[in-house]
């Protein structure tokens, strides 16, 4: 596909994703927990919630006016289509569990690609585009997006007025990981323990320990993998590691590509995101391929925690028994 014709599809993404915020957020208003929490069905990708079902009638009918495509979507039946021109992988929202107990706001996830067939991975994202859902007491949410090679384009919505206004992105700057929040995530239960001794043998060799006691690093579990990027991509958080398919050899609940679908923003901003091989992340598009990932802020702190995580999790391997 053209590079002109790709541009042309922002557009209606941009308006595709603000259709599918306000459906949410305006069931969140009228539904009750109840109904939000309802589990409907167990996916190869994920549980689906009552609240996950609320966007996909405005997502399938909205792109049935794009270019011949296959839909990859956490929730929607598996696609073939002999004249796809282009695959779209979509996450109607990314941190569902945070978002239906109105902890913490949610973002839906879109990247495209031309068609390669099931060949076609993470990689070959072109265009990517999140846009936060945001709480309902909360009147501003993002949405950010970019072309491949190009600069990233962020705005930022107030839901009071209508108006949207450019909003600057910047990841942190800092050299080290003290001061900072630096995160292992855990989200579920059942790998505590091994998450915690190979996070304490990571954080020991490069944060020094406070003889007064007192903490200097922090840590924030943010359940959606949207959401932790945009806290790097914004200069809020400087490590990420999210290790959870190495610890449980991929049996448990882990991140997916439609997660990861929107990295090529990260990417553009200098956010290195690599898989446990030390290269860019990447997966096949589907919805079920387990992927361990691990964020950077910048280049100076991946050259300082990349080689200590990586000889980490090596010596955690070998104690194991397990190969990293």
């Amino acid at each position: 596909m053209k590079p002109d014709r790709i541009h042309s599809l922002i557009e209606p993404l941009r308006q595709l994703h603000s259709e599918m915020r306000d459906a949410i957020v305006d069931a969140c208003e009228r539904k009750t927990t109840e109904e939000l929490t309802n589990a409907s069905a167990d996916m190869d990708g994920d549980i689906i919630y009552g609240i996950d079902r609320i966007s996909e009638e405005v997502l399938v009918s909205k792109l049935a006016d794009f270019p011949p495509h296959v839909l990859i979507a956490e929730g929607v039946q598996a696609q073939t289509n002999p004249d796809a021109e282009l695959r779209i992988i979509v996450d109607p929202i990314d941190g569902t569990r945070g978002l239906m107990y109105q902890k913490r706001p949610a973002w839906i996830l879109t990247g495209i690609a031309p068609d390669k067939g099931r060949q076609t991975c993470l990689q070959d994202i072109e265009l990517a585009i999140q846009t936060e859902i945001p709480l309902l007491k909360q009147h501003l949410c993002d949405q950010l997006w970019v072309f491949r090679g190009e600069p990233v384009q962020a705005r930022r919505f107030n839901r009071l007025t209508g108006e949207s206004s450019p909003l600057p992105l910047q990841p942190s700057r800092a050299i080290n990981l003290e001061h900072g929040f630096c995160s292992f995530s855990r989200f579920f239960p059942g790998t505590a323990v091994e998450m915690s001794s190979i996070e304490a043998a990571f954080f020991k060799r490069l944060i020094p320990a406070p003889a007064d006691g007192k903490a200097v690093s922090f840590e924030d579990q943010y359940i959606s993998n949207a959401g932790q990027l945009y806290e790097l991509m914004t200069g809020h958080d400087r490590f990420i590691a999210d290790i959870r398919p190495l610890i449980d050899g991929g049996r448990g609940p882990s991140t997916r590509p439609y997660d990861l679908c929107t990295e090529l923003i990260a990417h553009s901003l200098g956010v290195p995101v690599t898989g446990l091989d030390g290269r860019r992340v990447n997966a096949p598009l589907d919805t079920c391929t387990p992927i361990s990932w691990v964020g950077y802020a910048n280049a100076d702190i991946r050259a300082l925690a990349e080689p200590v995580l990586l000889d980490t999790l090596g010596i955690w391997g070998n104690s194991a028994g397990r190969k990293c």
